[in-house]
């Protein structure tokens, strides 16, 4: 009897282990999906940043983040682009256009598929790139994506500004300008036609309208919705135009004084505008007789293109390697799934035969536990008592901050609701971002301010993750793209994004209803219930 309690207690020991690792192991996964959101949140204001999360997922990709592979292929394609590493970018957006058609994700798909063209086309001159775009716009029509024909358009007419068709893009450009001009919450589109209206009219030598589009460009330098890197690349784009036309003409000095303004901003060009810039320097210092000046830029242009090509040919064998690697993973996998599964399987039904009593016992224990526990715990709990222990001294400005989440909670007057909660996180960005890490996220805070709402979708949706719980309870609010990604610090692109994958966890499809209906009304009357409490 003593040795059979010894051996059960072994037994159920090595099956608590077993257990418990298998819970660990679904929580590891479940962090590894957290950092590819980090990545995304990460990947429009510091690239390295968003490369550091993807690289702590481990490998097999597949393995661990089902379903969110060609999120993880596509946010890695914009990273090298970032990078000016053109081979990288090219085969993970291979992957990612491959990952997406296989896991249903449209919205990736048709970033991809216009990523395709883009190399196709504007690298190789390639023709038939053009049904990468038909076919990104197809998939933006099954995803809840509303910019998705007019981002397709934009590219089409920067294939005329690049092919020199400069009046027919100029044509095309013209005509949808005011409806760019009136998307508040992205004025990337507007920023984009300014671009090329004002470098088209510069190869047409009319540099008054020119000089007209630049300075509509230059308004939106403090837009907070533009990405700063695009806007200074652009920037830098425009002067470049102007130095070589000004070369041509042999206006030297002019030429000069916009290289000199193009210098500021070397670090946003791409490969291929610093081409450019080194071209015409040397070219420029040449014309004046000025050959050791000339020379120097002569040898810095070599430096460059060398650089280049190592890093091309780098970039290739690394990439020929993850090619081969995602394609053996499938296999691998496939190999020892069959082999690991009946060892597991087994090894699991002995323990669960021999411990079963103990075992049922204890998981009783802990489930009832749990109940107890999560009845007393409202979902998203605030993170005020945590803050309070890390950062002394901020106990009062906390419970300041849970008053006022009550008081709006009870308001019954929803608009009011809305401008006072606006309130509330510009307080918190102000007063409570310098007393923060810059990780965390101090719009926790704020979670009491419908806790129904946030009970129920948690009951009939266990699949999202907490962020994309806030970002439904914001639409749910009536907040616009362009305020959550204010209070998310994100881009408007980002949350465009995290809202299509929140719309396919849910099922949901255009045709039926969109995730703003769905959300009216599923939850509408949590704001009653609130108001109750």
């Amino acid at each position: 009897m003593v040795k059979l309690n010894s051996s059960l207690k072994v037994i159920s020991f090595y099956l608590c282990f077993f257990v418990f690792g298998l819970i660990a192991f679904a929580q590891g996964d479940n962090d590894y999906y957290q950092l590819v959101d980090s990545a995304d949140v990460y990947i429009d204001t510091d690239s390295e940043k968003a490369l550091s999360f993807l690289a702590d997922i481990p490998k097999p990709i597949e393995k661990h983040i089902p379903g969110r592979v060609a999120d993880y292929y596509s946010l890695k394609a914009l990273v090298y682009d970032d990078f000016n590493e053109y081979t990288k970018q090219h085969q993970y957006t291979i992957l990612a256009l491959k990952y997406a058609k296989k896991e249903n994700n449209f919205y990736v798909a048709g970033e991809a598929s216009v990523a395709m063209f883009s190399n196709l086309y504007f690298i190789e001159k390639d023709s038939s790139a053009f049904k990468y775009l038909d076919e990104a716009r197809a998939y933006y029509e099954k995803c809840d994506y509303e910019y998705g024909a007019m981002e397709v358009s934009q590219v089409e007419a920067y294939a005329k500004f690049l092919d020199g068709e400069y009046k027919a893009c100029n044509t095309f450009l013209l005509s949808e300008l005011e409806t760019y001009k009136s998307i508040n919450e992205d004025a990337y589109y507007y920023m984009f036609a300014l671009y090329m209206l004002s470098s088209n009219y510069i190869y047409l030598d009319d540099l008054e309208k020119a000089h007209k589009y630049f300075n509509e460009f230059k308004k939106l330098k403090d837009n907070s919705t533009i990405v700063k890197y695009n806007y200074f690349s652009f920037e830098a784009g425009i002067n470049l135009c102007f130095a070589d036309v000004f070369f041509n003409k042999k206006e030297i000095d002019s030429t000069l004084s916009y290289l000199e303004k193009s210098t500021k901003l070397r670090e946003y060009m791409a490969d291929d505008a610093l081409k450019d810039y080194y071209t015409l320097f040397a070219d420029s210092y040449k014309y004046l007789g000025d050959i050791d000046k000339s020379k120097t830029y002569i040898d810095s242009l070599i430096f460059f293109q060398n650089k280049m090509y190592d890093r091309t040919v780098k970039a290739s064998f690394e990439v020929n390697d993850s090619l081969l690697l995602a394609e053996s993973e499938l296999i691998v996998q496939k190999e020892k799934k069959d082999l690991n599964s009946i060892l597991a399987g087994f090894f699991a039904i002995v323990l669960l035969f021999l411990s079963f009593v103990y075992y049922r016992k204890q998981k009783n224990k802990l489930e009832t536990h749990n109940q107890e526990t999560n009845k007393n715990l409202s979902y998203l709990k605030t993170n005020n008592e945590q803050l309070a222990v890390k950062v002394f001294g901020l106990e009062e400005y906390i419970q300041n901050l849970k008053k006022e989440v009550k008081q709006i909670s009870r308001t019954e007057n929803i608009d009011h609701q809305k401008e006072r909660i606006k309130d509330l996180y510009k307080n918190l960005h102000i007063n409570s971002s310098t007393l923060l890490d810059k990780g965390e996220n101090h719009l926790d805070l704020v979670n009491e301010l419908n806790i129904e709402f946030f009970k129920k979708i948690e009951e009939k949706h266990p699949q999202l993750n907490k962020s994309e719980i806030i970002i439904c309870h914001y639409l749910f609010m009536k907040f616009t793209n362009k305020e959550i990604a204010v209070f998310l610090n994100t881009t408007i692109r980002s949350v465009e994004s995290r809202r299509y994958r929140i719309s396919k966890k849910m099922n949901l499809t255009k045709k039926d209803m969109t995730l703003l209906e769905y959300l009216q009304n599923t939850f509408s009357d949590t704001l009653k219930n609130n108001k109750l409490n």
